[in-house]
């Protein structure tokens, strides 16, 4: 196989170089080289060591962020856009392949098999959060338990002792799990609505008004089809408390029925970046224009330094 330096900068702190998406995509087609002067280098929103490259760059991001399209050669990210040196690839795919998600979310229970793992969820909902910018996230939970106790297994709010080691293997107990975003935007979906399905849990969703694209909406509680935040909470209990209605749920398919498939991505993703790296077209970081995209990143740092000082 033809052989390919790549390299990761700017992305989360544990992500590993040799095994995530795109590394494990491309090493089936490409002797790939983890190379400090890499021929592709993929980059994220988490710094800007990227400005050190001049090679081809290919932006991702599964935050509520968008791309640099004068920085970038190409971009996956959560959004639609019709841009066409864009492709939506949202943060849950990731999740599904890393964790090897895919065969338990596409299978189909029987009423049997609902039945039962209904009946093992003991508890009544929890929430696992750790960033405490969302006040809707907040309020929500504070309404609902003055109800019903909902249980609080992150930093935000915790009551079970303590931030939880294993957020999968805390969730799995709860028939509810509190799933919203850190924001709101169209298409911006994360592993926040995955990981409950995962655990046969019936995720409360907010964030992406446009998340019934990808996952089926009887599958979970969404909150952008609801008028008021009261009927959300009139639906949880009404689930709660009728068990036919719950096991319906839990036998309803995991995704939108016109999505593409989880392979069809991998194939669309694939295919955009062998023509990427088989076409050798003058990277974005060896034209002119990377000097507008580094005067719009210094008058970003310059502004906010000027709030900083209290001078805007």
């Amino acid at each position: 196989m033809k052989e390919l330096k790549i390299d990761f900068v700017d992305f989360w702190p544990t992500y590993i170089k040799t095994d995530n998406y795109f590394y494990n995509l491309l090493k089936h087609h490409y002797t790939l080289v983890i190379d400090k002067n890499p021929d592709i280098l993929f980059y994220s929103s988490f710094g800007n060591d990227h400005l050190n490259y001049n090679c081809t760059r290919i932006f991702y991001t599964g935050e509520n962020r968008r791309p640099d399209f004068l920085a970038c050669d190409f971009a996956f990210t959560f959004d639609y856009n019709t841009h066409k040196k864009h492709f939506r690839l949202p943060l849950y795919s990731l999740f599904i392949d890393y964790y090897d998600m895919l065969p338990h979310l596409t299978r189909l229970k029987t009423k049997k098999e609902a039945k039962e793992i209904w009946k093992q969820k003991t508890k009544f909902c929890c929430m696992v959060v750790s960033n405490p910018k969302n006040q809707k996230r907040i309020d929500f939970y504070k309404k609902l338990s003055q109800i019903k106790l909902v249980d609080s297994g992150g930093k935000v709010l915790n009551n079970v002792g303590g931030p939880v080691p294993n957020k999968a293997n805390f969730i799995k107990d709860y028939k509810f799990v509190i799933s919203f975003e850190n924001s709101s935007q169209d298409g911006y979906t994360t592993e926040k609505i995955l990981e409950p399905l995962f655990q046969d849990c019936i995720p409360v969703y907010w964030g992406d008004k446009l998340v019934d694209r990808d996952f089926n909406s009887k599958r979970f509680v969404n909150y952008h089809q609801f008028e008021t935040e009261d009927e959300v909470i009139k639906k949880i209990l009404e689930i709660d408390q009728n068990d036919e209605l719950a096991i319906e749920m839990l036998m309803q398919p995991t995704f939108n029925k016109n999505k593409i498939t989880h392979d069809e991505e991998h194939d669309q993703v694939l295919k955009i970046l062998c023509e990427i790296i088989e076409e050798n077209r003058k990277p974005m970081a060896q034209t002119w224009l990377r000097y507008i995209y580094q005067l719009k990143l210094h008058l970003i740092r310059l502004r906010k330094k000027l709030l900083k000082l209290k001078l805007l």
